[in-house]
């Protein structure tokens, strides 16, 4: 459901939602909307605009909200405002286990790059990088560690449950599955990878600011 009206959220505020839900949360998962820019939906206890800013829809991060297909409970959803029309596909010529093995296994991953297409409203490097530093931001106030078993997109966590792309799900997800990395000339890198790095990056920076706030 769509927010009107939605709140933003500071750092600092969501720094202290987080230690109250500190021994509440076990795992973040990583979203787009599949809408517009300026929209924001109630699914997600985090949304992140296209110029960065970010929207909260709780007023605690242990709300159950429906992001995750049978995960929702005690996970925190945020999700990127974006991502409206985009559509993915796997080569016709490759089957999908190896060409989904190929890709992360870093096999050719230029010739994957046609297939996504994001559309008029992708993913915004402003979003990118505030999505990172929330991640760092929660790792460091929940306790929790900045690798795919509690950093994740619902890409990832969708190859794992059986509704990724190339499974033939009628309700495949493919959140994030690829993202631009500036680290590598913009080229397309798994999503989930490119979040935790950056994130990694962003945890020094976020303890001093925890220690000052």
């Amino acid at each position: 459901m769509i927010v009107q009206n939605p709140i933003p959220i500071t750092e600092n505020e969501l720094r202290q939602m987080a230690r109250r839900a500190k021994g509440r949360i076990t795992r973040i998962y990583l979203h787009w909307t599949a809408g517009h820019y300026g929209q924001v939906f109630d699914d997600y206890h985090l949304n992140i605009d296209k110029d960065g800013t970010v929207y909260v829809t709780c007023d605690d991060l242990g709300e159950r909200k429906s992001h995750t297909w049978r995960r929702n409970s005690g996970t925190v959803g945020i999700a990127l405002c974006c991502g409206y029309g985009a559509d993915c596909a796997l080569p016709t010529a490759i089957c999908a286990r190896a060409a989904i093995s190929a890709v992360y296994d870093g096999e050719d991953r230029d010739r994957y790059q046609a297939v996504m297409d994001y559309g008029s409203e992708p993913p915004t490097p402003v979003q990118i990088e505030v999505l990172a530093k929330l991640v760092a931001i929660l790792c460091v106030e929940l306790g929790l560690t900045n690798s795919e078993d509690r950093v994740t997109t619902h890409c990832e966590i969708a190859f794992r449950d059986g509704y990724g792309p190339g499974s033939g799900d009628p309700q495949t997800k493919w959140d994030l599955w690829f993202l631009p990395d500036d680290a590598y000339q913009g080229r397309l890198k798994p999503g989930g990878c490119v979040i935790r790095g950056k994130a990694a990056c962003y945890r020094w920076e976020v303890m001093r600011e925890a220690k000052a706030a």
